[in-house]
């Protein structure tokens, strides 16, 4: 089916049709309509008008409700205060408005097909390095960047550029050849990463290689991992000559040595296994094709090294290739560079990010690049991207945005610790927060009977939410508290309330029997109910909104309104009422169900589950 205009739209272009036609000396003007709590709309845009024509602007509004005519559409219209106009839809526009959308798969919500490319970076761990807390935002606010960017009509390509490089490993792997098996365990604990990071991943055409690992086999192959790193450090630290040989080592690997890449390979893989596990906890999909780390631009670095020097953006500085920008100074007042290639030979972060964006923008055709990263690396890719832009590999046509995320704290408003004043452990966290959760679920499912397979499920489903929405009901840029008490409440901001609202919605259309779910337009609406059905129009405006500023915060502050807007219609109007006639219970069930779609279509476009019984 088509897209469906929404009533906001509708009313602004007859505002604006009235406009040009009472004033046609003001041209094209916007009429400013917004939500009122005076009525459903209330248009501002004549004001600025009549100062414009030096007129009246209660008289310029009264011209152009004169020339209004929107039949069937608008029920009232009036010149409030200075030349405001005070708009209130029909009861009917709003439920065929309604009718509509519910017709449609997709809710009647556009898809834009477009013909740029948008590639999002997002969910970035390490390699022999454990996941903790730090990692959430940049997956859970990624991930659903992207399922928003996709449903919307973007062509999307994922990129997890994970730390798979550096000196690091020449310990590591050197360790390894000396004792072999350290990293032995069950044949069947393998993990469909074929494909070597050696080399740019750029055909996505393969999207079937998704891994599923267990919670089990993922903390394993950590453990391994954890105690191979202690034990070849505590060496490293202690022997010199063990010391020497990691050091050659690391050279080797540099030098593209086959056995030492094929090693190389193994704390990859194995750190895959590990990687997919704690993705898997979030309920998150991680496609080995999409992980392209930093060593995937390993032959790229020299080139784009050199195309640098030759254009003169970037110079020598002390043996060192460097970047300088005017803005970007120390305390001591002279410029501090981005650079590229160190004095010893060896490349920094910005040649491998500079090599990503030449392959993402020549190989991907990315015309738009989303970087989901902590605003404390915003200088690094502010200098970065303007790098790019004088080297041309940025432009009017391609760009280059980090979607920067805050810190997450603890209840004492400090970064989050335990308190043994150790990071948190992604995997912990998780578990705890479905702990939590499973016990909420427990406790209430008694009054629903709920199977033991249910609780568990629901419990996962409404622990995982609750991460995953308080992460993205704050704005981005803005630290947020962790609090787990809070987020699995059933009162209040949080995504055990939406899920609630829903599951009560799925109750009710099963308690309704053999009566369904139908539209009738032709009813009167209580306050409540045009309430609730004005909200679920602009679901559609509002992904709009998210997909183009990069704010899903904005989603999840849509979901919690309709859910208490449907809250405030439960309590006041009856659905299932013997008292009331056929035709109002049908189309009261018409507005559960719609509502409901909305609030499962819009929690799963945050990566949220939506249980049917809670």
């Amino acid at each position: 089916m088509a897209p469906v205009t929404s009533l906001a739209s509708t009313v602004d272009q007859r505002i604006a049709d009235a406009l040009s036609a009472a004033l046609p000396e003001a041209g094209s003007a916007d009429p400013l309509l917004r939500r009122s709590d005076r009525a459903d709309y209330q248009a501002n845009g004549i004001l600025a008008l009549a100062k414009k024509l030096k007129g009246n602007p209660r008289e310029l509004a009264t011209r152009v409700v004169s020339a209004l005519t929107a039949p069937g559409l608008i029920e009232e219209i009036e010149v409030s205060g200075p030349g405001f106009l005070n708009i209130t839809v029909a009861d009917r526009a709003i439920i065929e408005t309604l009718a509509a959308r519910a017709a449609d798969d997709r809710l009647g919500v556009p898809y834009a097909e477009r013909t740029g490319t948008t590639v999002v970076d997002y969910a970035q761990p390490n390699v022999a390095k454990e996941m903790h807390v730090g990692h959430l935002r940049s997956a859970v606010i990624g991930a659903a960047m992207v399922e928003i960017l996709e449903f919307t009509g973007e062509r999307v390509v994922r990129r997890h550029h994970i730390g798979d490089w550096g000196t690091q490993f020449g310990m590591l792997i050197q360790y390894l050849i000396e004792h072999p098996h350290e990293l032995d365990h069950n044949a069947d604990t393998s993990v469909a990463a074929g494909t070597s990071s050696t080399s740019v991943v750029s055909d996505t055409s393969d999207t079937s290689d998704t891994s599923v690992v267990s919670v089990e086999d993922g903390e394993t192959a950590m453990t391994n991992l954890n105690r191979l790193y202690k034990a070849s450090r505590a060496l490293f630290d202690s022997d010199e000559e063990f010391k020497a040989r990691s050091r050659d080592r690391v050279v080797d690997l540099q030098a593209g040595d086959k056995e030492t890449l094929a090693l190389w390979q193994r704390f990859v893989d194995e750190s895959k296994i590990y990687f997919y596990s704690v993705f898997d906890q979030l309920d998150m999909e991680i496609r080995d094709p999409d992980i392209v780390g930093e060593s995937g631009y390993n032959d790229m670095l020299e080139e784009t090294c050199r195309l640098l020097e030759e254009s003169g953006v970037a110079v020598r500085s002390e043996g060192a290739l460097c970047v300088f920008f005017d803005d970007v100074k120390g305390p001591d007042g002279n410029q501090v560079p981005l650079i590229v290639k160190k004095t010893n030979g060896g490349y920094g972060y910005a040649a491998t990010d500079l090599s990503a964006i030449r392959d993402r923008v020549g190989n991907l055709n990315a015309s738009t690049l989303l970087y989901v990263v902590d605003a404390r690396q915003s200088l690094h890719f502010k200098m970065v991207f303007e790098t790019a832009r004088r080297a041309g590999w940025l432009n009017d046509e391609v760009k280059a945005v980090q979607l920067a995320f805050g810190t997450v704290l603890g209840k004492d408003g400090k970064p989050f610790k335990t308190r043994e004043g150790e990071t948190v452990r992604l995997v912990d966290l998780l578990g705890e927060a479905v702990e939590r959760a499973t016990a909420v679920v427990r406790e209430k499912s008694e009054k629903i009977g709920l199977s033991e397979d249910e609780i568990v499920t629901n419990g996962k489903q409404v622990g995982i939410g609750a991460v995953k929405y308080a992460d993205l009901s704050t704005s981005a840029a803005r630290d947020y508290k962790f609090d787990l008490d809070q987020m699995v409440s059933l009162n209040g901001d949080t995504s055990v309330y939406i899920q609630y609202a829903h599951a009560r919605i799925r109750s009710i259309l099963r308690k309704a029997g053999d009566t369904s779910p139908l539209a009738h337009p032709e009813l009167s609406l209580a306050p409540a109910e045009r309430a609730l059905g004005l909200h679920v129009d602009q679901f559609g405006e509002v992904l709009a909104e998210v997909a183009s500023s990069y704010e899903p915060h904005k989603l999840a502050a849509y979901l919690y309104q309709l859910s208490s807007l449907f809250t405030t219609f439960y309590d006041q109007c009856h659905v299932l009422s013997d008292d009331n006639p056929r035709d109002l219970v049908e189309n009261r069930l018409f507005l559960c169900a719609i509502t409901a779609r909305t609030l499962k279509q819009g929690l799963a476009l945050l990566g949220i589950k939506a249980p049917e019984r809670l």
